[in-house]
């Protein structure tokens, strides 16, 4: 029998959900169509042996996890597979990030496992974080044998119960009957539509049960039909106001990525002449070298960005959730604005922001539709006349460019060492962030040219994000230089995974900014309490004790630990990590404690408020 957050769906009154081939869903969602070759047997097997089958069948070639006792029936088939990498990570909540980095590397859907109880519960937090950020995944979890089920047996926990607020959906599974089925049908969940995560929750008397072993060849799931077609007359609407708006705004959100649809846009940014905006879900959604490009928006975005939504007559909203980052003050956002919102799940258009033409479908759809109407407008009534607009821009842009100033302190500027990190690995690496200070210098101060290629917990704010997503990246890409960007407080919640990329041959490189503060906790309070500095010092870099030593830290991980503490010697530092490519490198760059992310918007104020640096707002008028 299969449990979930709703009634298992009948097998029969609807027909198949075409194309929906489990195997296929597995990959990039452009490669969608791939059909899996037919089984020619029927197989006799058990339980956990099926769900091996499965995770072959579907094309799954890693899957990060933990055994324990429910689960481990699942790890002695798993032993024998010559198709799925198994590797075990030193703490659950790892092996859900990465199994979410090498979702976000790839656009395949990433598979982690753990057991029953806590095993479980560990890996809440990362599919949260991926239920935030849209990232397909599937986690397997062991669970008591379904006689001790609702009787608190021992390391038994409702994970389907726990999870359902934090999952697009969920499986209990008692019946090895099903588990084909229900493998298959998580996949294709995961991956279409709106992507996210599923839990399929595994009784242990359901893997050890024989069974049965039947791929299905396609997916039929009455009732779930995401949209991706979008509707004409709203594709005609916008692509209209596109044509005759004078201030129009690409806001351009993570559903872009998500969708692959990077080449479509780049493709409406060139034909309709209009500044892009990328949110931070969204870097290297559109080349930042590219001439239209204002950068990120949002509490730590350009004041070109920013202003240019505030000051906007149109706001073309791509895969965008209007999240509250990015508006500052909900009711002052793009005050003036026409909004026109396309996303693929249509609970989010008008969830927050009131929408005037919505158009629901998927982004490459969407923008393959949209661009033949917008050119059609052009022809019918010429290209819209932007000069005014793009003079403002520009002006914004050169008065209030991003930068920093050079520490008093004689330590590093995070900001430096962030920038030559970029500059020296090129567009071609993947950069993955903690949640802080530096995960907001990383955007901004490193060029993205791709998308795929900037990995961070933006909607949870995960902080020990970076690390197992970094070591989940290499893993999905393998020939790419993977630099997991953190801070010291982000790297002490989960540097044990350094041991699995160690043992593992996967070496990621790690630069620590070490400013031995909780550094985004620091800088509020330095602004609004008064510089009160309660619990933000971590003593692991100013003063002569360093708990921890992170090169001593590293060493013992069997890692190549480095510090860097001159600017002199950065450059230097950074191309001793690119050479060494047989073991993860850890990189200590001790920095100031002082430096602050600019611009800013304070939490809750309006996007006019903007600040440049502390004390100092752009000049434009406000009641325009």
């Amino acid at each position: 029998m299969v449990q979930g957050p709703h009634p298992a769906p009948p097998r029969t009154p609807a027909p198949p959900v075409p194309k929906a081939s489990p195997a296929a869903v597995a990959h990039a969602r452009g490669d969608r169509e791939r059909v899996p070759a037919a089984p020619t047997t029927v197989e006799k097997v058990t339980g956990a042996q099926s769900i091996v089958r499965s995770l072959e069948e579907q094309g799954v070639e890693a899957v990060f996890g933990i055994p324990g006792g429910a689960i481990l029936p699942l790890y002695d088939p798993l032993m024998d597979s010559a198709k799925v990498r198994h590797i075990l990570v030193r703490h659950e909540q790892g092996g859900g990030h990465a199994a979410a980095g090498y979702a976000a590397a790839t656009g395949k859907v990433g598979v982690c496992m753990a057991t029953s109880g806590p095993g479980a519960t560990n890996l809440v937090t990362p599919i949260a974080d991926a239920h935030m950020d849209s990232v397909p995944l599937v986690a397997i979890t062991g669970q008591v044998v379904a006689s001790l089920i609702g009787t608190d047996g021992f390391q038994e926990a409702d994970i389907v119960g726990i999870t359902l607020p934090v999952t697009k959906h969920n499986y209990l599974v008692t019946d090895a009957d099903d588990i084909p089925r229900v493998i298959a049908e998580a996949f294709h969940i995961a991956a279409s539509g709106r992507p996210g995560p599923v839990l399929v929750d595994i009784s242990k008397s359901a893997m050890q049960a024989q069974t049965t072993f039947s791929w299905p060849q396609e997916v039929s799931l009455p009732g779930y039909h995401p949209v991706t077609k979008p509707h004409a007359k709203q594709i005609r609407e916008a692509a209209r106001l596109l044509a005759t708006s004078r201030r129009p705004v690409l806001y351009v959100g993570g559903g872009v990525i998500r969708a692959g649809a990077a080449a479509e846009l780049r493709a409406l940014v060139d034909a309709s002449g209009a500044p892009a905006v990328t949110t931070l879900m969204a870097r290297g959604a559109l080349p930042d070298t590219h001439p239209q490009h204002l950068g990120m928006p949002g509490m730590h975005g350009t004041v070109a960005a920013v202003a240019a939504l505030q000051k906007a007559d149109l706001v073309v909203a791509l895969g965008a959730r209007f999240d509250d980052r990015v508006t500052g003050q909900l009711a002052s956002f793009a005050p003036n604005a026409t909004v026109v919102h396309a996303d693929i799940d249509p609970a989010e258009i008008g969830k927050n922001k009131a929408v005037d033409v919505p158009i629901v479908g998927d982004l490459r759809e969407v923008l393959t539709d949209l661009l033949p109407e917008l050119a059609r407008e052009h022809g019918q009534h010429g290209k819209p006349d932007l000069e005014a607009w793009w003079k403002q821009l520009d002006a914004w842009r050169e008065t209030f460019p991003l930068g920093y100033d050079e520490p008093s302190d004689g330590h590093l500027a995070p900001q430096h060492v962030i920038q030559r990190i970029g500059e020296l690995s090129g567009p071609e690496a993947i950069y993955a962030a903690g949640v802080g200070q530096h995960q907001m210098w990383a955007a901004q101060f490193i060029k993205y040219q791709r998308p795929n290629s900037w990995l961070n917990s933006g909607g949870l704010g995960t902080m020990g994000y970076s690390v197992p997503a970094a070591m989940g990246a290499k893993v999905g890409q393998p020939d790419r230089t993977v630099w997991a960007i953190d801070g010291d407080g982000c790297f002490q919640m989960t540097n044990q995974e350094l041991a699995t990329c160690t043992i593992n041959d996967i070496p990621i490189k790690v630069a620590v900014i070490n400013n031995s503060s909780l550094g985004m906790v620091r800088q509020w309070q330095t602004l609004f309490y008064e510089s009160r500095y309660s619990n933000t010092d971590l003593h692991t870099g100013h003063g002569t004790v360093r708990v921890p030593d992170f090169v001593k830290l590293a060493d013992a991980y069997g890692c190549v630990g480095l510090r860097c503490e001159s600017k002199a010697d950065v450059d230097a530092t950074i191309k001793r990590a690119l050479e060494i490519d047989d073991r993860p490198v850890v990189v200590d760059f001790t920095v100031s404690r002082d430096a602050m992310v600019w611009p800013m918007v304070a939490a809750g104020v309006s996007n006019d408020d903007i600040q440049y640096a502390r004390g100092i707002s752009p000049a434009w008028d406000r009641e325009d």
